[in-house]
Protein backbone atom coordinates (compact mmCIF):
# COMPACT_ATOMS: atom_id res chain seq x y z
CA UNK A 1 0.00 0.00 0.00
CA UNK A 2 2.56 2.62 0.96
CA UNK A 3 4.91 1.80 -2.40
CA UNK A 4 1.65 2.29 -4.46
CA UNK A 5 0.67 5.62 -2.66
CA UNK A 6 4.18 6.73 -2.97
CA UNK A 7 4.07 6.41 -6.81
CA UNK A 8 0.85 7.65 -7.09
CA UNK A 9 1.66 10.55 -4.98
CA UNK A 10 4.61 11.83 -6.23
CA UNK A 11 3.16 11.34 -9.52
CA UNK A 12 -0.16 12.87 -10.01
CA UNK A 13 0.04 15.33 -6.70
CA UNK A 14 3.58 16.35 -5.87
CA UNK A 15 3.87 18.37 -9.47
CA UNK A 16 0.85 21.06 -8.28
CA UNK A 17 1.71 21.07 -4.77
CA UNK A 18 3.30 24.07 -5.13
CA UNK A 19 0.66 26.01 -7.34
CA UNK A 20 -2.07 24.49 -4.13
CA UNK A 21 -0.17 26.54 -1.87
CA UNK A 22 0.33 29.41 -3.86
CA UNK A 23 -2.82 29.69 -5.05
CA UNK A 24 -5.05 28.75 -2.02
CA UNK A 25 -6.92 26.57 -4.04
CA UNK A 26 -8.14 23.31 -3.43
CA UNK A 27 -6.19 20.37 -4.38
CA UNK A 28 -8.60 19.10 -7.27
CA UNK A 29 -5.81 17.12 -9.21
CA UNK A 30 -5.49 15.16 -5.92
CA UNK A 31 -9.19 14.34 -5.37
CA UNK A 32 -9.22 13.25 -9.18
CA UNK A 33 -5.72 10.85 -8.57
CA UNK A 34 -7.16 9.90 -5.46
CA UNK A 35 -10.77 8.68 -6.29
CA UNK A 36 -9.35 7.22 -9.52
CA UNK A 37 -7.34 5.13 -7.39
CA UNK A 38 -10.02 4.40 -4.76
CA UNK A 39 -7.79 5.52 -1.78
CA UNK A 40 -10.11 8.81 -0.79
CA UNK A 41 -12.19 7.41 1.40
CA UNK A 42 -10.33 4.16 1.96
CA UNK A 43 -12.31 3.39 5.53
CA UNK A 44 -15.64 3.53 4.15
CA UNK A 45 -16.81 -0.11 5.03
CA UNK A 46 -17.70 -2.63 2.42
CA UNK A 47 -21.22 -2.82 2.98
CA UNK A 48 -21.02 1.10 1.82
CA UNK A 49 -19.16 0.31 -1.52
CA UNK A 50 -15.88 0.40 0.44
CA UNK A 51 -12.80 -1.21 0.64
CA UNK A 52 -13.21 -1.30 4.69
CA UNK A 53 -9.52 -0.22 5.20
CA UNK A 54 -8.20 -0.43 9.20
CA UNK A 55 -7.05 2.60 10.80
CA UNK A 56 -3.71 1.83 10.05
CA UNK A 57 -3.83 1.79 6.17
CA UNK A 58 -6.10 5.47 6.23
CA UNK A 59 -2.79 6.28 8.42
CA UNK A 60 -0.66 5.28 5.40
CA UNK A 61 -2.78 6.97 2.84
CA UNK A 62 -2.59 10.52 4.63
CA UNK A 63 0.79 10.09 5.44
CA UNK A 64 2.29 9.65 1.79
CA UNK A 65 -0.30 12.37 0.40
CA UNK A 66 0.88 14.56 3.13
CA UNK A 67 4.58 13.36 2.47
CA UNK A 68 4.47 15.66 -1.06
CA UNK A 69 1.44 18.01 -0.15
CA UNK A 70 -0.31 18.71 2.87
CA UNK A 71 -3.30 20.42 1.49
CA UNK A 72 -4.01 17.26 -0.65
CA UNK A 73 -3.84 14.47 2.60
CA UNK A 74 -6.81 16.72 4.50
CA UNK A 75 -8.98 14.84 1.13
CA UNK A 76 -8.74 11.46 3.30
CA UNK A 77 -8.02 12.94 6.37
CA UNK A 78 -11.01 14.67 6.57
CA UNK A 79 -13.12 12.23 4.18
CA UNK A 80 -12.38 9.98 7.39
CA UNK A 81 -12.69 12.52 10.47
CA UNK A 82 -15.87 13.90 9.19
CA UNK A 83 -18.13 10.50 7.87
CA UNK A 84 -16.49 8.63 11.62
CA UNK A 85 -19.55 10.06 13.55
CA UNK A 86 -21.89 8.39 10.92
CA UNK A 87 -20.35 5.51 10.61
CA UNK A 88 -20.18 4.87 14.66
CA UNK A 89 -23.63 6.88 15.62
CA UNK A 90 -25.60 6.61 12.33
CA UNK A 91 -28.71 5.20 11.84
CA UNK A 92 -28.98 2.25 8.41
CA UNK A 93 -30.90 4.94 6.38
CA UNK A 94 -27.70 7.54 7.06
CA UNK A 95 -24.97 5.53 6.20
CA UNK A 96 -26.48 4.30 2.77
CA UNK A 97 -27.17 7.94 2.17
CA UNK A 98 -23.74 9.48 3.41
CA UNK A 99 -21.08 6.95 3.09
CA UNK A 100 -22.39 5.10 -0.43
CA UNK A 101 -21.75 8.27 -2.43
CA UNK A 102 -18.68 8.90 -0.01
CA UNK A 103 -16.97 5.20 -1.32
CA UNK A 104 -17.42 6.17 -4.97
CA UNK A 105 -16.54 9.02 -4.87
CA UNK A 106 -19.26 11.01 -5.42
CA UNK A 107 -19.40 13.01 -2.44
CA UNK A 108 -17.05 14.35 0.38
CA UNK A 109 -17.33 15.23 3.63
CA UNK A 110 -16.46 18.75 5.57
CA UNK A 111 -14.83 19.13 9.06
CA UNK A 112 -15.89 22.46 10.88
CA UNK A 113 -13.45 22.88 14.28
CA UNK A 114 -11.61 26.40 14.18
CA UNK A 115 -13.75 29.32 16.25
CA UNK A 116 -12.22 32.66 16.73
CA UNK A 117 -11.41 32.21 20.26
CA UNK A 118 -10.26 28.47 20.20
CA UNK A 119 -8.80 28.23 16.66
CA UNK A 120 -8.60 24.54 16.44
CA UNK A 121 -9.04 23.86 20.28
CA UNK A 122 -12.52 21.33 20.05
CA UNK A 123 -13.02 21.68 23.69
CA UNK A 124 -12.82 25.61 23.72
CA UNK A 125 -15.51 25.22 20.88
CA UNK A 126 -18.77 27.54 21.37
CA UNK A 127 -20.78 26.56 18.58
CA UNK A 128 -24.01 24.65 19.54
CA UNK A 129 -26.71 22.57 18.05
CA UNK A 130 -30.10 23.32 19.83
CA UNK A 131 -32.82 21.17 19.25
CA UNK A 132 -36.11 23.22 18.17
CA UNK A 133 -39.27 20.52 17.58
CA UNK A 134 -37.96 18.80 14.53
CA UNK A 135 -35.32 20.84 13.44
CA UNK A 136 -31.70 21.41 14.83
CA UNK A 137 -30.50 25.47 15.73
CA UNK A 138 -26.91 25.47 14.92
CA UNK A 139 -25.65 28.90 16.28
CA UNK A 140 -21.53 29.96 16.50
CA UNK A 141 -18.89 31.33 14.47
CA UNK A 142 -16.35 28.97 12.13
CA UNK A 143 -13.54 30.54 10.52
CA UNK A 144 -13.18 27.75 7.98
CA UNK A 145 -14.59 24.87 6.96
CA UNK A 146 -12.05 21.95 5.29
CA UNK A 147 -13.84 21.25 2.29
CA UNK A 148 -16.55 23.17 2.28
CA UNK A 149 -16.06 24.51 -0.97
CA UNK A 150 -16.38 21.20 -3.10
CA UNK A 151 -17.80 18.56 -0.30
CA UNK A 152 -21.16 17.32 -0.73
Amino acid sequence: LRDALRSLAEAKIAPFAAAVDEEARFPQEALDALTAADLHAVHVPEEYGGTGADALATVIVIEEVARVCASSSLIPAVNKLGSLPVILSGSEDLKKKYMTPLAKGDGMFSYCLSEPASGSDAAGMKTKAVRDGDFWVLNGVKRWITNAGVSE
